[in-house]
């Protein structure tokens, strides 16, 4: 295995000194000893919602005193509730992070706890470079409980009924294959366009494929975006939306609620492919006719474009995690040290079958699609942050925007680097 490092963007903060309080623990106690911690996460049904109650309850049998309050909110509100819940000084104890210039705005506001010094030596050992997402100035913000590298999923059926000998390792590859499809009748990719970010995910990969990894650590670093290799990626992109990959509607369809979501339709046969993070077998399994994983559901890495300076193999991804409010008791930090212990890292895998943070409970992967995202996650030369959680809420919000205009084609690949200048100026 090779090793990695995420890159997480925002090295250099001054954070505000008024508010961070270490590990030393704030509101959340009783005059009784007790503890209370309110919990914020984004599974909202089925096994997902059921693992983290379970998982806060055997906390709480694990450390008497100490009661957890879990509340479920939908992902695509989550960014939202959470920035006002920070904004107001009443935010959740224990709430969804994933690294990045997102969570480099938190720190940087004095809202995140630096929980260097409480995370455990066992903690280290097994979720490794996964940490380096949630580090800012050499300290910790955050745990992560999942890697989350991105690819294509695919129904194999699908790609036999279309006489698909092979799945595509290049973007020409990738259009013949689209054609084959469209000509067998079968749409060829489904696209969630109405929530955005999965639109927005087309142009990251393009630009993966376009800029060195130096061009990006500038950009996380300087949030310039002037490097030639960014036009680049939304000309490919543009390119690629004109020979028609997408679903019919794909501007009004949803990611992932319902059977016509853009993951439903994978599910349900009704396209061949979907470009997706690692949580995507899990959603795909809770829209199926029967709630059952796709048994013919695979994986392929994003293809490979000419001439662009992104090192072969490299992926785009995220990780998961969570991070304590900076008044949380101190049993928030005890709680993240629990989330990655081994036995809940499998159930983890189990629950949303996806791919565990933590390196010893890897082995519980066996979904055929999983296990090829993990090989070649374990083999890329570097793995890049989702470019809207890299460069921060507001940069990350007018790059999906511009990318969705260009989708609808009222933008252009100039509009996008604009348009992200244009944020990262005003940030």
């Amino acid at each position: 295995m090779k090793s990695r490092k995420f890159l997480a963007g925002s090295a250099l903060l001054v954070v505000s000194g008024l508010a961070l309080a270490g590990c030393s623990g704030g509101a959340g106690g009783g005059d009784d000893g007790s503890t209370t911690l309110t919990f914020w996460h984004n599974s909202t049904t089925g096994d997902g919602k059921q693992y983290w109650l379970d998982t806060a309850a055997a906390f709480e049998e694990a450390n008497p005193g100490v009661t957890i309050e879990v509340q479920a909110i939908q992902n695509e509100e989550m960014d939202g509730k959470l920035q006002t819940a920070l904004n107001s000084g009443d935010a959740p104890d224990v709430f969804l992070a994933r690294g990045g210039g997102k969570l480099a705005d938190v720190v940087k506001a004095g809202q995140a706890m630096d929980i260097t010094e409480g995370i455990s030596e066992e903690t280290r050992s097994v979720v490794g470079s996964a940490l380096s997402a949630f580090e800012f100035d050499g300290k910790n913000y955050g745990m992560p409980v999942s890697v989350l590298p991105s690819g294509i999923y695919y129904s194999s059926d699908l790609f036999t009924e279309a006489g698909v000998a092979a799945p595509p390792t290049t973007i020409d590859e990738l259009e013949s294959v689209d054609e084959q499809l469209a000509g067998a009748g079968i749409d060829p990719i489904a696209v969630g366009a109405k929530d955005a970010w999965p639109a927005a995910h087309w142009y990251y990969n393009f630009a993966l494929r376009a800029c060195s990894k130096d061009a990006l650590d500038e950009a996380a670093e300087s949030r310039s975006f002037d490097d030639p290799c960014w036009l680049t990626a939304g000309e490919n992109l543009e390119s690629f939306l004109g020979s028609s990959p997408f679903n019919d509607g794909f501007l009004t369809t949803a990611a992932q609620q319902g059977a016509g979501s853009s993951a439903g339709l994978l599910a349900n046969h009704q396209a061949a492919m979907e470009l997706m993070g690692a949580w995507n077998p899990g959603v795909i399994a809770s829209l199926t006719p029967d709630q059952q994983p796709l048994a013919d559901l695979k994986w392929f890495a994003f293809p490979e474009v000419d001439g662009g300076d992104g090192e072969p193999g490299a992926m785009l991804g995220g990780v998961d995690g969570f991070t304590c409010w900076v008044n949380a008791p101190a049993a928030c930090v005890d709680f993240l040290n629990f989330m990655v212990e081994k036995e809940n890292q499998e159930a983890y895998a189990d629950a949303f079958q996806t791919l565990p943070a933590s390196t010893e409970a890897q082995s519980v992967v066996t979904d055929p699609a999983l296990k090829d995202v993990l090989a070649a996650y374990n083999e890329a030369p570097y793995v890049v942050l989702w470019l809207d959680t890299l460069y921060g809420q507001n940069v990350g919000n007018a790059l999906n925007v511009a990318v969705v205009d260009l989708f609808a084609g009222k933008g252009s690949p100039q509009a996008i680097v604009d348009a992200v200048n244009d944020a990262a100026a005003k940030s």
